[in-house]
């Protein structure tokens, strides 16, 4: 692990335009699906970061062709599918940190059967696996556990599938478990409805709505009776691909990224132009911006872009809001209670306790170096800013956890100058944060 650390000196403004990079909930999905379908998908706009370089390797080893085109503009990847068929049914799998990752591959292969070792970094093996697995072996198939139950690694055989009862699985963890079991059960090849019952409340349902968009996309059409369970149509016999290939997709910005762009642009006057998400997207985060919007930004969306012109004369103001549907963009609006005037209440961050690192308590710790009163349990989080600005002893601890090292950098908006440790953390989904971030912000 680095253990250097980037100096931010306070901001005095934001303002400019920056292009965001792909999404990695769409890009991870796409990647899979792209190897599982017939035919080739041409991709567009694919994020380059650790999380999806961590997919593409595994899916190389289970014998899926990849073949990078770059032209003058961006660089283009070619997936030729397999058409649910893996050409290697015998592998060795380093996952990394990437649950968008290891939840669907683990999923994918439980059902079509081989001999596959999959594992990750320490913390990969701290994060909870045990439902999704759970689901899966209650069909029968085969998955064992190689360190503690319910979490990676594991070992993944040949099962005996039996799907004429539904599925069942928690939504009140993570909803990757669900996507999970949406994208893979289309491979059983079922001749009869396949029912996915959700146990419990589903959390970040905009995620699932993802899922539902791009299996679409390729083909196959799930319903949704009102989140409660899905159902994946019966296979037809006549007809020779489960998925088959868009032939090309266009992925979306990073509407999570985006967060703290926007936030940029509230905090230091803007105007600052977000290029890649708009009121178009179909991903949940992009409700950052009318939470922003609550809390006195000026903001203007389009079709594909997002503009933020500072904030109201009133100043940034405290809201409390439920963040289920947007648990990644919802640690932004922590880091901006620094800067509202009130108490700052997030609800529904549960699943902040089971992401790279435990978010609730790295938050609250890191937010009091800074001077802030934070109060926090199970499934919020209360925020007040400073009454002194302090800087942190020792600097802003990321906890290997990308998203940490992006809202944390807000902070420069403050009047203090500190340290933030491990910035390279932030290569998980985007690498080039920080100098993207300086291109438009001018210091004190």
């Amino acid at each position: 692990m680095s253990h250097s650390s980037l100096h931010m000196e306070p901001i005095r403004s934001a303002r400019g335009q920056i292009t965001l990079p792909g999404s990695k909930s769409i890009s991870n999905r796409v990647l899979l699906l792209s190897a599982l379908a017939s035919g080739v998908t041409t991709l567009h706009g694919l994020l380059d970061a650790d999380d999806t370089r961590v997919m593409q390797s595994a899916l190389k080893a289970l014998g899926v062709d990849l073949e990078p085109v770059k032209n003058s503009d961006e660089t283009i990847l070619r997936v030729y599918g397999c058409n649910g068929k893996l050409r290697n049914t015998t592998a060795d799998l380093f996952m990394g940190n990437a649950g968008t990752a290891i939840r669907p591959l683990t999923a994918a292969l439980a059902i079509l059967g081989g001999d596959y070792h999959l594992h990750g970094v320490p913390r990969m093996h701290e994060r909870p696996i045990g439902d999704l697995v759970d689901g899966l072996i209650g069909i029968g198939a085969k998955i064992d556990y190689l360190g503690q139950e319910h979490y990676p690694p594991i070992q993944i055989g040949t099962g005996n599938l039996l799907l004429d009862q539904s599925v069942k699985v928690r939504g009140d963890v993570s909803s990757q478990f669900l996507t999970a079991l949406l994208m893979a059960l289309p491979l059983t090849k079922h001749p009869r409805d396949i029912c996915i019952e959700v146990i419990g409340e589903l959390i970040s349902k905009p995620y699932i709505e993802i899922t539902l968009r791009l299996m679409e996309k390729f083909g196959v059409r799930v319903l949704n009776n009102d989140w409660k369970s899905f159902i994946i149509p019966a296979w037809d016999p006549t007809q020779p691909t489960i998925y088959s290939s868009p032939g090309e997709f266009w992925v979306e910005g990073d509407a999570s990224s985006a967060s703290y762009f926007l936030a940029a642009g509230a905090l230091g006057g803007g105007p600052l132009l977000i290029n890649g998400v708009g009121r178009e997207s179909i991903q949940g985060d992009v409700a950052f911006a009318n939470a922003l919007a609550m809390m006195g930004a000026n903001v203007t969306q389009g079709h594909n872009w997002i503009e933020v012109r500072g904030v109201d004369e009133a100043g940034l103001q405290a809201i409390e809001i439920d963040c289920t549907p947007i648990p990644d963009a919802a640690m932004t609006l922590a880091v901006l209670g620094l800067f509202a005037k009130g108490t700052t209440r997030l609800t529904g961050i549960a699943s902040w306790r089971v992401k790279e690192t435990d978010r609730i308590a790295a938050m609250e710790c890191e937010l009091k170096k800074f001077g802030a009163q934070v109060i926090s349990g199970d499934n919020f989080i209360e925020v007040s800013p400073p009454v002194h600005w302090t800087v942190p002893v020792g600097g802003v601890d990321t906890y290997d956890d990308h998203r940490m090292a992006m809202c944390f950098s807000l902070a420069a908006f403050g009047p203090v100058g500190f340290e933030i440790n491990d910035p390279q953390c932030v290569s998980k989904t985007f690498p080039q944060y920080f100098d993207e971030l300086h291109s438009v912000i001018q210091n004190v």
